[in-house]
């Protein structure tokens, strides 16, 4: 058998059985807490490999080697743009997220503001990280694409990664999420270093790139290749998003206790930090190998199917590793709003622990299904990720003001800041006219905070946030 495919093949085996062992660590409280929080008892370790899972996708690695193709070492800074956000979330709200002892995201809105704002806040979440999660199965089969062209196909390589992630969050659950991407974490930085470290000793070394790469571009300038308006507008996304994500938070809430939420965000933020730019080293060497390719998604892919069969197969098995790694929590953290924000409040509310069970794993499937189809029609990663990310900046005002000046919150905060972020970013796409600024980011923060200070004046209804919190 191919080294590489054997290596692939046994990284799927390990996931599978960490899946299945995950289901014998279960502490019985519950669906809701033991499926989908891991019954609250993430170590600080996992919090941090968790959220290094759901920040280090397709998208920071396959997506970064796309972009650094044509825009050099600065694609990087995507990833420092991720690790400063998690850092932020550690030393501000991650572990006031973990006092609040809730599920969801919107759970938030909707036990402190009103039915109509938790509703909203569902249908913003869902939307988000279908978007996310669509994309990370994209740069899986790109992957899958390169290393067995013969087999699949970008779209057959999607569908089986699909089917991989899918599998392991229906029998695994939480936990099994969360020990997986400690062995995700690790392979993916033993691939990317060893193959980064290869790919460039292949081509002749770091002077022989900077010799043959085209001199037009700012190949090694950490900021002028993509830009100081995009740099900028990358870590406004990424610090606004990991405050507000349901996958993010998820997180939190399922930490042992407040300062190990918080830990595990700082330690997360630090290994974020540098794979970005080990990734764009790929993008670089491929703009060396192969100028000219049609599909510069498939950069990365292309550099590394170019190594020895078992630098190929660590690197790849990493990289695919970076797929699963997101996705798994992506789909659970969809789940769980599904279930406990809409199933079990306008549904089916006396729902038994057993039928609850099947729901949940139902929910699994059918969001695995419904993420692969947007797929299918997805293209240029980051900047469909970016742009569905936009959409957070109105939950994370709204969870801001919550948190720490709870006197301006009113009933009907949450949903008018929500419904004003939804209907902005549909203009964006519809009326180009409107586009004045480089990403749309920039608009989206004015835009949220305008509409959550006017409706603290109009509504006089305060909302029911208690005194704890501040």
């Amino acid at each position: 058998m191919n080294i590489t495919i054997f290596i692939i093949l046994l990284y799927i085996f390990v996931l599978f059985g960490v899946a299945w062992y995950s289901t014998k660590i279960s502490e019985g409280e519950g669906v809701i807490e033991d499926y989908f929080l891991a019954s609250r008892g993430f170590p600080a370790y996992i919090v941090a490999v968790m959220l290094t899972g759901i920040a280090v996708g397709g998208a920071s690695t396959i997506g970064v080697a796309e972009s650094a193709y044509t825009q050099g070492i600065s694609a990087g800074m995507y990833n420092a743009a991720w690790g400063a956000g998690a850092i932020v979330v550690g030393f501000t709200i991650a572990a006031k997220l973990r006092q609040l002892t809730v599920t969801t995201i919107p759970e938030i809105f909707g036990n402190y503001y009103d039915d109509a704002g938790r509703i909203i806040a569902v249908i913003g979440q869902v939307i988000i990280q279908i978007v996310i999660t669509s994309l990370q199965y994209v740069a899986g089969g790109a992957i899958l694409s390169a290393l067995l062209p013969n087999i699949f196909t970008v779209t057959t390589g999607s569908i089986f990664t699909a089917v991989v992630l899918g599998f392991v969050a229906l029998v695994g659950g939480y936990w099994g999420a969360g020990l997986t991407n400690l062995i995700n974490v690790i392979v993916i930085y033993i691939g990317v270093i060893i193959g980064g470290i290869m790919s460039i000793r292949q081509v002749g070394g770091i002077e022989t790139i900077v010799t043959e790469l085209p001199a037009d571009i700012p190949w090694f300038d950490p900021v002028a290749g993509v830009g100081m308006a995009m740099v900028i507008a990358w870590f406004v996304v990424m610090i606004t998003q990991a405050h507000s994500v349901q996958a993010v938070g998820q997180i939190a809430f399922a930490a042992e206790d407040e300062k190990t939420a918080k830990k595990g965000f700082l330690l997360a933020g630090l290994i974020i930090l540098p794979v970005g730019f080990i990734c764009a080293l790929f993008g670089i060497v491929a703009a060396v190998q192969f100028p000219g390719l049609e599909d510069p998604a498939m950069a990365l892919p292309q550099v590394v199917m170019g190594l020895s069969p078992v630098v190929a197969g660590l690197t790849l098995a990493g990289l695919w590793a970076s797929s699963i790694s997101t996705t798994v929590g992506l789909l659970l953290g969809t789940s769980t709003l599904v279930v406990s924000d809409i199933w079990k409040n306008y549904i089916q509310e006396d729902i038994s622990p057993d039928k609850e069970q099947i729901i949940s794993r139902f929910v699994v499937v059918l969001i695995t299904a419904l993420t692969l189809l947007l797929a299918l029609t997805i293209e240029g990663i980051l900047d469909a990720l970016l742009l569905g990310l936009t959409l957070t900046t109105a939950y994370t005002v709204v969870l801001l003001f919550t948190l720490f000046i709870p006197k301006l919150c009113r009933k009907s905060s949450a949903f008018w800041t929500i419904f004003t972020g939804i209907v902005f970013l549909l203009i964006w796409f519809i009326v180009p006219a409107i586009r004045i600024v480089s990403h749309p980011i920039f608009l989206a923060w004015p835009l949220a905070l305008v509409t959550f200070l006017i409706i603290s004046f109009v509504d006089k209804r305060p909302a029911n946030i208690p005194d704890k919190l501040t």
